[in-house]
Order: C-alpha cells, then structure tokens, then sequence
C-alpha cells in the first residue's frame, strides 16, 4: 500500500503528490468533478482544503482518494529516488 508524504493543490485541480518512495505525480481532479461526489470541489476554496491522511488525500466536504489512485492514474514528474 502506497503512503502519502506531501500533497499540494494547484490553481488548475491539480495535485502535486509527493510519495515515500520519493516520486512525485501529478493527478488531474477535473474528471471527477462531474461526479456529484466531487462537485463541490469545483469551488477552488474547497479544493485547497486538501489534506493528506497518510493513505488517501481528504477534503472538507468528504470526498477523498486513495494513494494508491492517486499513484496509478497520475502523471510522474520525478522518478521514484531509490534507496540503498
């Protein structure tokens, strides 16, 4: 299960996701705001209340997605730093 170091909202609902392993992924929010799950989020002050909960990343009005969604479907912008 993927862990969640660091998120941060962009002006575009987007989010910046920093994971344990080091990689950082961009993850496009807009799809979903069609939802009526994610609806709320169309308002940016509501989007920037994103918080990290370690497996998921949660907003003010209880919509939330996992890490490992939030892995899988977004865009790397810097690879996985490895570890020796």
């Amino acid at each position: 299960m993927r862990r969640i170091n660091w998120i941060s909202t962009n002006e575009d609902w987007t989010l910046d996701v920093c994971f344990t392993n080091g990689e950082v992924r961009k993850y496009d929010v807009r799809p979903l705001l069609q939802s009526e799950a994610f609806r709320e989020l169309e308002d940016v002050a509501i989007f920037k209340t994103a918080r990290n909960g370690g497996y998921f990343v949660a907003w003010d009005n209880d919509a939330d997605l996992s890490a490992d969604t939030l892995y899988l479907e977004g865009i790397p912008v810097t690879p996985a730093i490895e570890s020796n």
